[in-house]
């Protein structure tokens, strides 16, 4: 195998690079405090601001999560993927740029606009992991997803190191900018990366498997969706893996979204905490590849199996842990797998669909990818309440892993295409 991309596989690859700067920068670092100090100024309480961001992040996902597989099987029409790709990834780039621009006493515009924002990141990305099919062969998909999730740590890092040296200069005086100002173009930044490295998927990626065009797509599109659902035993293998992604994805997440709660509650300093953060991304993005290389020579399924088996190390670990040390190496553990986990995941789903529904089938795993951050978190609070102690919280995530680990071994060892049932409408 040429160890050269091709130009769409390289196309396709730095989207990740470049989408990754929103999930870190707006997502999970700069937005959520700039929205709470908006909020915050205009009278909210600190839990209510909580409260309606949270509110925020849910209804966007759920938009996301409910059209998904009508989108999806929209897509699959020829023409149709790239031109929903697009309008969603504008979308999500437009309104981050808006953020820069809602005056920061609009909390309720800031918030309007982020969920627009969620909307946009999420419906293109439907498009994007199912542009998998038609940017490399079967035999590199391993290998192309997993440099996707290595450009995406590497990427993201830039635009990050850029808006929190913007903040924290500001914040010392030694910028002539406010937090605020300094914030809004910390998004700005983010909007212009986003787009910058959105355009060679724009124009080198085609799409290049399809379903022909019918008169009238979006009511076919209903009719094919309902008939996979009731032809769902044909799919067995797929929705089998989907049912495993679930249990073991569920867990992954939910130790990335409360690490740092955990970090907290251990004592972790709030500057320890970011560096922590920066250094499992950089550490994320080489064992990603490895991932996609062990992947090519002994299967993703058992790459999959290795993953997981880490993770229920890392749950076991959590329960023993103390010190500030222990923290670096739990995260050392997780930068270890957690980029390799997903985009074997990715990439073991793209090899079981048929090329010409992947949209479709690429709906359902993104329903299952945005409802597998419910149990886990959900775990981890009541078992921490109910102990006293967030260790046997992070401990209990253990479940998820072992079951996603028992349905996955049940998923059949083969890269064949599921067939499409030939009473599912053209």
């Amino acid at each position: 195998m040429s160890r050269r991309l091709s130009k769409q596989e390289k196309s396709w690859v730095f989207y990740d690079w470049a989408n990754s700067a929103y999930s870190i920068l707006i997502t999970t670092a700069i937005f959520p405090l700039f929205f709470k100090a908006a909020a915050n100024g205009a009278g909210l309480a600190g839990s209510t601001s909580t409260a309606y961001l949270g509110y925020a992040n849910s209804f966007g996902t759920l938009i996301v999560s409910i059209s998904a597989p009508i989108l999806g099987t929209i897509g699959d029409f020829k023409g149709y993927k790239k031109r929903l790709f697009t309008i969603f990834a504008i979308l999500g780039i437009v309104f981050t740029a808006l953020l820069a621009a809602v005056p920061s006493n609009q909390w309720l515009l800031l918030l309007i606009c982020y969920i627009i924002t969620v909307i946009g990141f999420g419906g293109a990305n439907i498009f994007y992991d199912a542009f998998l099919v038609d940017v490399t062969s079967e035999e590199r998909m391993n290998r192309i997803s997993s440099r996707g999730f290595a450009m995406g740590y590497i990427g993201s890092t830039i635009p990050f190191i850029l808006g929190i040296a913007l903040i924290l200069l500001s914040d010392k005086g030694i910028l002539p900018l406010s937090v605020t100002v300094a914030s809004q173009i910390a998004f700005a930044i983010t909007a212009l990366w986003w787009g910058i490295f959105t355009i060679p998927m724009l124009r080198n990626v085609e799409q290049v498997y399809y379903v022909e065009r019918v008169p009238n797509p979006i009511a076919s599109s209903f009719k094919r969706m309902i008939q996979t659902f009731k032809h769902i035993k044909a799919y067995r293998p797929l929705f089998l893996f989907l049912i495993a992604y679930f249990f073991y994805i569920d867990g992954v997440h939910t130790i990335i979204t409360m690490s740092t709660a955990y970090g907290t509650d251990l004592g972790i300093t709030s500057t320890n905490l970011l560096i922590i953060l920066f250094a499992t991304q950089v550490i994320a993005a080489p064992f990603a590849i490895l991932y996609g290389k062990l992947a090519d020579k002994f299967s993703g399924k058992k790459m999959l199996l290795v993953g997981i088996f880490i993770y229920i190390i890392i749950c076991i670990y959590a329960y023993f842990l103390k010190t500030t040390l222990d923290f670096w190496i739990l995260a050392m553990l997780v930068g270890s797998s957690q980029g390799g986990i997903q985009a074997l995941s990715r990439s073991y789903f793209a090899k079981l669909v048929p090329k010409e529904h992947a949209n479709e089938f690429f709906g359902f795993y993104n329903i299952f990818y945005k409802f597998a951050s419910i149990l886990g978190p959900f775990l981890v609070g009541i078992t921490a309440q109910l102990t006293g102690s967030t260790n046997s919280g992070v401990f209990s995530l253990v479940i998820l892993f072992i079951i996603g680990g028992a349905i996955l071994l049940r998923v059949p060892e083969t890269t064949g295409k599921i067939q499409v049932n030939h009473s599912i409408p053209k």
